[in-house]
């Protein structure tokens, strides 16, 4: 088949190279010209491109299956694959996708071209290609891997159903300085640390770099200044076990403090009434099909999760209509319940960091399912496969009384030592002197 994908970031270019290693001819369309040869990559149209990523296992097990040699090249160029379903691939999402890029680029039948999508093309009542920066490229299968807010489908499908995650952040990347360690973790992935009123992580990246991530849920405008660098520095410093990593004998920053907000838990259906695709021709994957808050890190396994399905199912099925029908199916039956997930998951934290109690006339919300954990080990193995997304949330389900039980007698999750909500807004709002020097070339 020709095959056009729509979009080069990570659930595309996957797409794009195991379709061509299958033999069909495949063009890929992104507006950015892809990674320089040399400096930092300034990803067009792709907010959080310099944030934090969590690659999980799946996604390693995606990458072997699909695209042999790929894991490798990665930890050629420093990234880290900690092994076991609870594992994870440890870089930064400008390392991966760099490696992606080069590795299309040498793949027969893969073609890549720069520009903007306009519209797709219709022909019969179909999708038949896409018109970019005016010109008509035809295709037998258009495949969307846009991202959320495809403005050249706009009008031409449902609008995805969901609700803002409550979650603002800012993060700062950093580089630890030669024969220097991280500091503290307690996850295959850093720290992760559930504040009073916020949270703070700390993600492990590849050769040596990693990020400090602080979030809030946006309501009080002091902590708004985070995006400063002095402040920021100020106020991880205030948290003990993450002012070890930026302690200035280990490491040093790489970045500005970068900022994000306006994120979404979305599902966008691709079928209508009749059963049929919503746009005959196309299939959507990845952040085009489901978002979920960046707190959890599950949006690239759960596009790699779809794009390896889809794939599946373009092997079994001749005709596209019918891989759209059972690829959606596929998607509300395995994507869909981590949407519904978070929505619950965090629209109790969003109630809980303004200062709620945990709510027992309800069933509990997962994090805190998992959480329990914490109180009793015996839950252990019945939460680490919807921590590693080897389940789906409805695997907590033997796990769900207990932790009830074990909240109900009275039990909280410690709260790590450090300022509440209100504490690291006081320090957002006190003069700060700059702190740190000019980042360096990453």
């Amino acid at each position: 088949m020709r095959i056009i994908v729509v979009g080069a970031g990570p659930a595309g270019l996957f797409c794009a190279v195991a379709l061509a290693r299958r033999g069909h001819r495949v063009a890929v369309v992104d507006r950015d010209p892809g990674p320089p040869a040399s400096g930092r990559w300034r990803r067009r149209g792709v907010m959080q491109f310099d944030h934090a990523h969590t690659f999980r296992a799946p996604v390693v097990a995606a990458l072997r299956d699909e695209i042999p040699g790929a894991v490798e090249a990665l930890a050629a160029v420093g990234a880290r694959i900690v092994p076991g379903p609870g594992g994870a691939l440890l870089c930064r999402r400008s390392t991966f996708e760099r490696e992606l890029h080069r590795i299309a680029a040498g793949q027969h039948g893969l073609t890549r071209y720069v520009g903007t999508v306009d519209r797709p093309e219709f022909v019969g009542g179909r999708v038949a290609g896409v018109v970019v920066d005016g010109r008509v490229f035809a295709a037998d299968l258009v495949i969307d891997a846009s991202g959320r807010a495809a403005r050249y489908l706009r009008g031409l499908r449902p609008e995805p159903v969901g609700a803002d995650c409550g979650a603002v952040y800012a993060t700062r990347q950093y580089r630890t300085h030669t024969g220097a360690t991280a500091g503290p973790v307690n996850s295959p992935i850093g720290l992760s640390l559930s504040m009073s009123g916020y949270a703070a992580i700390a993600f492990v990246h590849d050769a040596g770099t990693f990020s400090i991530t602080l979030v809030h849920d946006g309501t009080d405008l002091r902590l708004r200044r985070l995006r400063d660098d002095a402040v920021f520095e100020a106020a991880v410093g205030a948290i003990p076990q993450l002012c070890e990593w930026i302690d200035p004998r280990h490491a040093h920053p790489l970045t500005a403090v970068l900022t994000g907000g306006r994120v979404y838990n979305s599902y966008g259906a691709q079928l209508a009434g009749d059963g049929g695709p919503c746009l005959p021709g196309l299939i959507s994957v990845g952040d085009a099909v489901c978002t979920t808050t960046p707190l959890a890190g599950r949006g690239v396994t759960l596009a790699f999760r779809q794009a390896a399905a889809l794939l599946r199912i373009l092997d079994d099925e001749n005709e596209s209509d019918s891989a759209a029908v059972r690829f959606a199916g596929w998607c509300d039956q395995h994507v869909r319940p981590w949407f519904a997930d978070h929505l619950d998951v965090d629209g109790d934290r969003m109630r809980r960091w303004a200062g709620g109690a945990v709510d027992l006339t309800r069933p509990l919300p997962s994090d805190l399912v998992v959480a329990a954990a914490g109180a009793d080990a015996s839950l252990g193995p019945l939460i680490e496969p919807y921590a590693a997304m080897t389940a789906p949330p409805a695997g907590l389900a033997p796990a769900r009384r207990r932790a009830h039980e074990i909240f109900a007698a009275g039990w909280r999750p410690p709260v790590p030592p450090g300022p509440d909500r209100y504490e690291l807004a006081a320090i957002c709002e006190r003069p700060t002197a700059a702190v740190s020097s000019t980042p360096a070339a990453v």
